[in-house]
């Protein structure tokens, strides 16, 4: 009986051990799969902070939880469940989705620079405006959010399809836990960055009543810096999304065949790593983004075209 008994307590020994490793392995590869995607991780915390600029102070960490959760549905409900059968049965054609929501970046980065310098330019942040002054601004603020998550389900459609390549070699069930923690993992990072930012000058406000006179010249420094800061983010934003959706699609076209554009913009890299010694490997990535953020700029602006100049001349 008490031979039976050890036996039992061994084997459960045993089984909690395997589990432990096995939680040990996912816990390893979904770190290694989060590094591998970095970069995209990156311009998605460059992205988002543009969403809160102008909100009430209030309101800006509930809008940034909501689209955090958001990111969270757009991560575990739609992105995850045809990322792993899509790589099982079709994995050109998720590579086809993918280079949609690179297109799809480079549209809403051209968009914003055609708001911001194009003809009638800041008319869309009037209308905002206008928006909020007829005491509308939870419609506003649901407008935001909306388009929040809806570029977050591009980007973090990228940050997922990247990992998932980082462990190809898991077996399906593994590949889904790996991409389960990866998904609350970079969420996490990405939106707790986010609120940092965007509360930086709640810290600045707080420091400058402090009785130190150190504290308050920081915090007042703090305060003036934040609208700059803001802005200088959100132009970071835009460019990532330039960058990233030029590079999806330069990758993509690529691996479903078509080498030239990749070819010509590698090649250049390379030249560029070879030609500057010690910096070779900055300047070759800085080369690499910035063909790849002329190449967004060019389709997002065939895309603008399209989308905003020829309904006017149908309309007429």
């Amino acid at each position: 009986m008490a031979g039976g008994l050890f036996a039992l307590l061994d084997d459960i020994a045993a089984l909690a051990k395997l589990a432990a490793a096995s939680i040990d392995d996912v816990g390893a590869a979904a770190g290694r799969a989060s590094a591998k995607a970095a970069g995209v991780v990156v311009d998605d915390t460059a992205v988002t902070p543009q969403y809160v600029q102008g909100v009430a102070a209030e309101r800006e960490l509930p809008i940034i939880k909501k689209i955090a959760a958001g990111s969270i549905r757009n991560k575990l409900l739609l992105i995850l469940p045809v990322a792993l059968l899509l790589s099982e049965l079709l994995p050109s054609l998720l590579k086809i989705i993918l280079m949609c929501g690179g297109a799809y970046l480079c549209y809403e980065g051209a968009e914003k620079i055609w708001e911001k310098f194009g003809p009638g330019h800041g008319h869309h942040d009037d209308e905002a405006l206008e928006k909020v002054a007829a005491g509308n601004p939870a419609e506003t603020e649901k407008t935001l959010i909306s388009g929040a998550i809806r570029t977050d389900l591009i980007l973090s459609a990228e940050i997922m399809v990247i990992s998932l390549d980082e462990v190809a070699g898991e077996s399906f069930w593994s590949r889904a836990a790996i991409m389960v923690v990866v998904a609350f993992f970079i969420t996490a990072v990405v939106y707790g960055v986010v609120a940092l930012i965007v509360k930086m000058d709640d810290v600045g406000l707080s420091l400058a009543q402090r009785s130190s006179a150190v504290a308050q010249r920081v915090g007042r420094r703090l305060v003036q810096a934040m609208p700059r800061v803001l802005e200088v983010i959100g132009a970071v934003g835009t460019a990532a999304m330039l960058w990233v959706g030029g590079h999806i699609v330069l990758v993509g076209s690529h691996d479903l065949g078509w080498h030239a554009p990749y070819d010509v913009v590698h090649h250049l890299e390379e030249a560029v790593h070879d030609a500057t010694g010690a910096l070779g490997s900055v300047l070759g990535w800085v080369t690499n983004t910035g063909c790849s953020a002329v190449l967004g700029m060019a389709i997002g602006a065939v895309l603008v075209l399209v989308m905003h100049l020829v309904p006017r001349r149908a309309a007429h």
